[in-house]
């Protein structure tokens, strides 16, 4: 180790720069020695022994060598010391520095964020007639690439051909990428085949570029042209299919696979949690597992969203615990998957557990626990948190307010609800979009505000879209408003002809009215349309396998026992005063028929399988895809009080806790 006594202030030299090469050395140190010295100590976060060797190197007359003032540029560019500004200062003084030099400035300049500095640099080396390598030019189309500079990469490509390196694969394959991320499609298959041998990485970039851009026709083809392919390829193409929403296509591909990787497991796994197939991301996690390939960060933050979205906890838990088994550190992404999985799971002290523990939080962060204390209708310490990230020195944005209104609207808090809103312009620079105007809307109509929330719709600065006039609706429904209820219904069957919950929800207004003819014709709409309904699903977990139900499907193993279990369960509430609401049903149907098919609801089903298969006194968790019906949130108050359990059931729109016979949403959902 250098002595503390070294040169750390370098004041002359960044005043001198036109040192001389021929400086008398003050040590004996060779070059070798130097570098040597250099790249054993200046690691990640050596500025003080940097600098100690900047020194050192101005004292050892060893600064004028290109590779010894090259190296000290690179240590200096490196991204963890943000020192990017220093690192050019030295660059600068150096003398004709050669193309060693220039590449380490280039891609430190990248490396930092600033690819218009690399672009620049370029142009110098150019004006000083600084010949370029085949290192040279993979980092500057990742610069042109990175910022979005379209003619400079031209040019770039042009100087390949110039200088002689359009064969080199690793030239070829960051142009084509390049060409890729601009949409310039044609050019990047050009490149690929212009004269010289491409080998399988350009084809496999090539690939993602034809996936990225949408034509998929085109990526098949060329991946069934190719001799070569290697695990890559299939990468390649399973990912970039899914990421289409070709998930089938991909899980052919995924299965034919003979030999797979990490990446592998974790794109088809992330395929499917973006398109919203979270049982069968679960199922590959599974197989994965038994594979004995061990999950990385990034897999385990897409298998955590999984969990999240079936209610799957058990599964959840089981992350956790590995997590902290093999020491992976949580970092802001894996902590909020972490953090957002528990509160989605209904497990809101063990989310505020893991939000307590992160080091290092972002923004997203703050709002992923937001946005679950207002699902949990914790409208207070939702707001209390949105203050907190303020005073902690996070700027809220878009998304915070959207957590902060759904947690007002769900509490009935009209007054608090309104100053947030519109403070978000005056006070934070956030002008609203539509979706805080559907919050907006849905504040003022739970609580019965229908003509204010209709007048905040017509105040709009831009066209109102079908999630803002959904809100009203679904007001209408709670509030029984007919006439306002059909006149916006009608607005959403034009915005959005094929979506089912549209007609769902005005024939409740119409079923609940005792129009049963009005009902009639919106399903006659439905089938002249080709409009299917969604069914409704609940879902429950047992022993990390998650369970489906559906109205009238008998598919389960236990329907047997389930069903015998709902016939007791009912019987049960029904001592205690339970009385089907048929007003629920949507069909003009014998009063005897519609109490039956109310009392085979999906989360009736769901939780017949709980009490089954779980201990007396254990929680019952369910998630709904759908909104639960007022039979059901009735029934359900009644189970939790006969059977003393807690139930707990995520529907689309927000957590309801049952316990002792009463709902955590107070009958304000």
């Amino acid at each position: 180790m250098l002595s503390t006594t070294a040169v750390t202030d370098l004041p002359y030299h960044l005043q001198q720069k036109h040192v001389s090469s021929e400086t008398a050395p003050t040590t004996h140190l060779s070059q070798k020695a130097i570098l040597s010295l250099v790249s054993s100590n200046c690691n990640n976060t050596s500025i003080h022994f940097l600098k100690q060797f900047h020194g050192l190197i101005l004292r050892s007359g060893h600064f004028q060598d290109h590779y010894v003032s090259g190296t000290l540029v690179k240590f200096y560019a490196n991204p963890f010391l943000n020192n990017l500004d220093f690192s050019l200062k030295v660059f600068d003084c150096v003398l004709n520095p050669n193309v060693f030099c220039f590449n380490v400035v280039i891609k430190g300049c990248l490396e930092n964020n600033e690819p218009h500095k690399a672009i620049e640099c370029y142009r110098d080396m150019v004006v000083r007639n600084a010949k370029p390598n085949k290192f040279t030019y993979p980092t500057l189309f990742k610069a042109c690439t990175a910022a979005q500079a379209t003619n400079e990469g031209l040019q770039m490509h042009a100087h390949v051909i110039k200088h002689g390196f359009r064969g080199d694969v690793h030239i070829r394959s960051a142009g084509i990428q390049m060409y890729a991320k601009f949409c310039r499609i044609l050019e990047a298959r050009r490149m690929l085949e212009e004269d010289g041998e491409s080998d399988v990485l350009c084809f496999n970039v090539m690939i993602d570029g034809y996936l990225k851009f949408g034509n998929v026709e085109a990526a098949k083809e060329l991946f069934r042209s190719m001799r070569d392919k290697n695990v890559a390829s299939w990468n390649a193409m399973v990912s970039g299919l899914a990421k289409c929403g070709m998930v089938n296509d991909a899980r052919e591909l995924f299965d034919q696979m003979k030999l797979k990787d990490e990446i592998s497991w974790s794109g088809m796994i992330d395929g499917y949690v973006k398109e919203g197939y979270y049982k069968e991301a679960l199922e590959v996690f599974y197989h994965m597992q038994r594979e004995e390939i061990r999950p990385q960060k990034f897999v385990l933050s897409s298998v955590l969203a999984a969990c999240a979205n079936l209610g799957a906890l058990d599964q959840g838990r089981w992350i956790h615990t590995y997590v902290k088994k093999n020491a992976i550190q949580f970092d802001a992404i894996l902590g909020t998957a972490l953090s957002d999985m528990y509160a989605k799971c209904g497990r809101l002290d063990l989310a505020w557990g893991v939000f307590g523990k992160m080091k290092k939080k972002e923004v997203f962060t703050w709002n992923a626990m937001i946005s679950g204390l207002a699902m949990h209708g914790k409208a207070e310490e939702a707001i209390e948190l949105f203050f907190k990230m303020q005073r902690e020195k996070f700027r809220p944005n878009g998304i915070t307010f959207v957590g902060v209104l759904n947690a007002c609207a769900h509490a009935g808090m009209v007054e608090k609800g309104l100053e947030i809103f519109y403070s978000m312009e005056e006070l934070y620079g956030i002008e609203p979009e539509r979706e805080h105007y559907g919050c907006a809307v849905d504040l003022l109509g739970r609580a019965g505000h229908l003509f204010d929330a209709e007048e905040l719709i017509v105040s709009m600065p831009m066209e109102p879209n079908a999630a803002v006039w959904g809100a009203l609706l679904g007001a209408c429904r709670k509030h029984c408003d007919v006439e306002l209820g059909e006149k916006v219904g009608r607005i959403l069957l034009e915005l959005e002809p094929y979506n089912s919950g549209r007609y769902a929800l005005l024939s409740n207004i119409y079923a609940k009215a005792g129009r049963w003819d009005d009902v009639a014709n919106v399903r006659k709409l439905m089938k002249e349309r080709g409009v299917k309904t969604t069914p409704g699903i609940s879902m429950i977990e047992k022993n990390g396998a998650v369970h489906e139900f559906r109205m009238g499907d008998g598919s389960h193993s236990q329907m047997k026992e389930i069903y015998l279990m709902l016939k007791n369960m009912i019987d049960r509430i029904e001592m205690e005063g339970y009385s089907p609401n048929t007003s629920q049903v949507l069909f003009d149907l014998e009063e005897e028929e519609k109490e039956n098919a109310l009392k085979h609801h999906s989360e009736k089903l769901a939780i017949a399988f709980g009490l089954i298969n779980s201990k007396p006194g254990s929680t019952i968790r369910v998630v709904k895809n759908l909104r639960v019906c007022e039979d059901c949130h009735s029934a359900i108050k009644l189970i939790s009080r006969v059977y003393n359990r807690e139930i707990i059931l995520r529907d689309r729109v927000r957590y309801h806790h049952f316990r002792d016979g009463s709902c955590s949403c107070k009958d304000f959902w």
